[in-house]
């Protein structure tokens, strides 16, 4: 980890925020609870104890891994459906295979990105590759579950493969931190995700002893996901560590710093930065569905059962 990275960061752009940006304030540190997804792979539930109010536009986020898998074991997730949201898949080490009943799919690895708008509706898979399947490895990603507004929530479904050296690169001023623009923009550096909800995904690598201090859109809201490692978050230095969420408060710029000494399986910081404008409209959601309203829920399980979602590919080459 991660898949995507350069040599020398000071060779990137460079981005830090103003001396006269309010600081965000960290309201809260939660631990992801882990338990298991699909046909059995481990997560890491991200949001989970986090009010919605905070989460706004986000919905939930898995870390999927990191795991090491020995032959026969990596697993997947089966036919299910999803409407009235978008799945972001960031896949930083390993192989996933993705297939949807309208024939839309493909292959995600080391850094890609597999954007999905699901909209109106349809039936999706996820699965390990069968090379991974026989011979093992390494698996590592997240999934993030972004909302759509009452107006888009029934559009076409759309696809957007983001390979991983699409990502906009960048640099805190010391090279200490490097940031990959996964979606969005940052200090008008744009990513390649084209979000419906507006958005900012980055992962950042923090090295020991680094501190960034980012700009932020004061009308999104702000969270910090760790992917390995231990640090600090927020200019009062909030410790946080593998697995927890900080949750920050309003303000223009947002402080992360590695500690000096980090745990013996990862060499950086690795953290997962989160902004998006709050859509703030009644929120109905319900395993695979989000939608606005209690009969919009029980129209979309309606659908599905009636196969208005799409039907399960005869052969499905998974």
């Amino acid at each position: 980890m991660p898949a995507v990275t350069v040599d020398n960061p000071l060779t990137l752009p460079k981005v830090a925020a103003s001396g006269d940006a309010a600081a965000r304030p960290v309201l809260a540190v939660t631990t992801a609870p882990s338990g298991f997804e699909g046909e059995g792979f481990p997560v890491r539930r991200a949001f989970a104890g986090i009010n919605y109010r905070h989460l706004d536009p986000f919905i939930m986020m898995d870390q999927m891994g990191e795991v090491e898998y020995a032959a026969g074991e990596p697993k997947g997730t089966p036919w299910h459906p999803h409407r009235g949201f978008e799945t972001v898949t960031y896949l930083i080490d390993g192989t996933f295979v993705h297939q949807d009943s309208n024939g839309g799919g493909g292959t995600i690895e080391n850094g890609d990105t597999q954007w999905m708008t699901a909209g109106s509706g349809l039936l999706h898979i996820e699965a390990p590759p069968e090379s991974l399947v026989m011979s093992g490895g390494l698996f590592h990603g997240l999934q993030l579950w972004v909302n759509l507004p009452k107006a888009d929530k029934m559009m076409d479904p759309r696809y957007q493969d983001i390979r991983g050296g699409e990502v906009q690169l960048l640099a805190s001023p010391d090279g200490g931190a490097l940031l990959r623009v996964i979606a969005g923009e940052l200090d008008g550096h744009q990513g390649p995700g084209i979000t419906h909800t507006p958005i900012t995904m980055i992962h950042a690598t923090v090295r020991p002893g680094a501190e960034v201090t980012l700009p932020w859109r004061e009308d999104f809201n702000g969270l910090a996901y760790v992917l390995a490692g231990r640090g600090t978050v927020g200019a009062e230095r909030r410790p946080i560590a593998m697995g927890q969420t900080a949750v920050f408060g309003t303000g223009g710029s947002l402080t992360v710093r590695a500690d000096e000494r980090q745990d013996g399986h990862t060499p950086d910081l690795e953290v997962v930065l989160l902004g998006g404008r709050p859509i703030r409209e009644p929120m109905a959601h319900y395993g695979p569905f989000v939608m606005n309203s209690q009969a919009e829920l029980k129209q979309a399980f309606e659908d599905f059962q009636a196969g208005r979602l799409g039907t399960v590919p005869a052969v499905h080459g998974m």
